[in-house]
């Protein structure tokens, strides 16, 4: 489990439908369960998203345990990084410098 930072702002692009859409977009594949949103993608068995608030959301993954090729590897966490960025409107380098700005803080 992760909680992501959704920049400022950015929470009308992905409010309603908006998140399961993207979410569509990027891995095929999207339905609502409840309050979260699910998908799968390559040797990612479960993508779940949920929106916490304006300001964040959380994101579980679960991976198959046979067929972990490095490619493979490679290629769902490329596509993951895809979709948490237009989700959240952080890049990889913003995301990362917010969760070690948090550690510091002790959040």
């Amino acid at each position: 489990m992760v909680e992501y930072d959704i920049k400022k702002g950015w929470y009308s692009k992905i409010e309603g439908d908006n998140l399961r859409e993207m979410m569509k977009k990027t891995f095929g594949n999207a339905k609502a369960e409840g309050k979260k949103i699910v998908s799968e993608y390559g040797i990612l068995t479960r993508i779940e998203v949920e929106i916490l608030s304006k300001a964040s959301m959380e994101l579980v993954t679960e991976s198959a345990k046979d067929g972990l090729t490095d490619e493979a590897i490679l290629d769902a966490k490329r596509k993951l990084n895809v979709f948490v960025e237009e989700a959240t409107g952080f890049d990889v380098k913003a995301r990362k410098k917010r969760a070690q700005d948090k550690a510091k803080k002790g959040l």
